[in-house]
């Protein structure tokens, strides 16, 4: 087969350096979408809104995040993919700005909006880019490692956004030209968003790979091909999409209201407890898709097909407990303890639950499913948050309703991931097998 067919694939140093890069940039993305769910309290107070509206602000991002992904995805299977992350990455730091000037809650609601179009931008892209730097053994791993990211992202943002919150309760009050006085939660949205400005510019100057050829038959219309696809594995994607849909709605319920849950039922200021929860975050959530990963590789070696669809569903299985044992917890102290094995479950699957598809998807359907992927993932962004909300809300209503809420989520959803993923594996090992006919290792 000629060099051109098979172009050789970048300087792996060269290639971890994007991955670096490409982390920094889930990393703010990830701050910029979590920062609303440190200033619940003092938002509601302000806005005069209850549970079910502030959850609802993640949920309206997590569905434009995920419709904007399809035609984004489009674009970077054709297009240059480093361009289109600058773009976004500039967008949504621009909305997560305008976040904090916003004097109603529906201002903040269509803010919110462009947070998602901006943020849906990266992912696609980034799953096209890192498979066509890496050999495709190699991507599961990177795609894992960049996971560490977002995870990242979520305890900077608890971090970042405790201390900023902290800072500016006891400052005097920032007043802008033509916009007045902004209260402490608003000065928070405008700080954390200002440095993803700068970041859209450094991807300008990063170097694009070369896109790899696909080996197998090509049919005249692209969306016809990736219907074809999916139809030619549709338990796979049935069982995969929506297992860890159901993991991921889980999850972040039990991160978003993680922080209200130590206001009212352990009496923490929101401040320390943001930041408290943030470390334990930061310390043991990046652990979670590395061992998935790491487990994937052990089982891919001795031959399981299934390796990497086997590996989430142990880490969303383990998950279940972990969480179940933080909600019985007398104290804030034992609760706090027991978030670290808990953030390291919840986020184990993520990594992989991406990193399973390029590796059996043609190169140039990469990105959009990917993004199809994205589509039915943001249901369990969207729905998690103000599902959570609406049961502490209206089914368990009183400072303890938090707590009962956590538990039905985790009863509902966890159960129903783990059955789901069991059922994935099967046609997942036939799926590897397929594309060993026209994968490149």
């Amino acid at each position: 087969m000629s060099s051109n067919a098979n172009p050789p694939y970048p300087d792996r140093r060269y290639a971890w350096f994007v991955v670096f890069v490409l982390i920094i940039a889930s990393l703010i993305a990830f701050i910029d979408r979590q920062i609303v769910a440190i200033v619940v309290e003092p938002m509601q107070q302000e806005l005069g809104v209850g549970d079910t509206e502030i959850g609802w602000l993640y949920g309206v991002f997590a569905l434009f995040y995920a419709v904007a992904a399809i035609p984004i995805a489009s674009m970077a299977d054709r297009k240059s993919r480093k361009h289109i992350i600058a773009v976004g990455i500039f967008l949504w730091s621009l909305m997560t700005i305008a976040c904090g000037l916003t004097k109603s809650y529906w201002q903040i609601f269509a803010a919110r909006i462009g947070v998602g179009i901006g943020e849906a931008t990266l992912s696609p892209s980034t799953t096209s880019l890192i498979s066509d730097y890496f050999p495709r053994k190699d991507v599961p791993l990177a795609l894992s490692i960049f996971q560490m990211g977002p995870i990242m992202g979520s305890g900077l943002a608890f971090v970042i956004g405790g201390v900023v919150l902290n800072l500016v309760e006891g400052a005097d009050p920032m007043v802008l030209p033509g916009i007045g006085e902004l209260s402490a939660w608003q000065q928070t949205f405008v700080y954390v968003g200002a440095p993803g400005l700068l970041l859209a510019f450094l991807f300008l100057v990063i170097r694009e790979p070369v896109r790899r050829p696909f080996q197998g038959e090509r049919l005249e219309s692209d969306m016809a091909e990736l219907i074809a696809f999916y139809r030619a594995h549709t338990r796979l994607f049935i069982f995969h999409h929506l297992g860890f849909v159901c993991l991921v709605l889980m999850g972040y319920a039990f991160v978003f209201w993680s922080v209200t849950f130590f206001v009212r039922v352990h009496g923490i200021p929101a401040a320390d407890a943001s930041q408290t929860f943030g470390w334990i975050f930061l310390i043991f959530g990046p652990m979670g898709p590395l061992v998935v990963a790491w487990l994937a590789r052990r089982l891919g070696d001795r031959g399981h097909q299934d390796a990497n669809i086997t590996a989430g569903m142990i880490g969303g299985a383990i998950a279940i407990p972990t969480v179940l044992l933080i909600q019985v917890a007398p104290s804030a102290g034992w609760a706090y303890l027991l978030y670290a094995p808990a953030l390291l479950a919840v986020n184990s699957p993520f990594g992989i639950a991406a990193g399973s598809l390029p590796v059996i998807t043609p190169p140039h359907l990469r990105a959009r499913v990917a993004a199809v992927y994205m589509l039915t993932g943001a249901m369990g962004m969207m729905f998690g948050p103000p599902l959570a909300g609406a049961f502490s809300e209206h089914i368990f209503p009183g400072i303890d309703g938090v707590r009962y809420s956590m538990i039905t989520m985790t009863c509902l959803f966890g159960f129903l991931g783990v059955g789901l993923l069991w059922f994935a594996r099967a046609p997942y090992a036939e799926a590897m097998q397929r594309s060993a006919s026209w994968a490149e290792d």
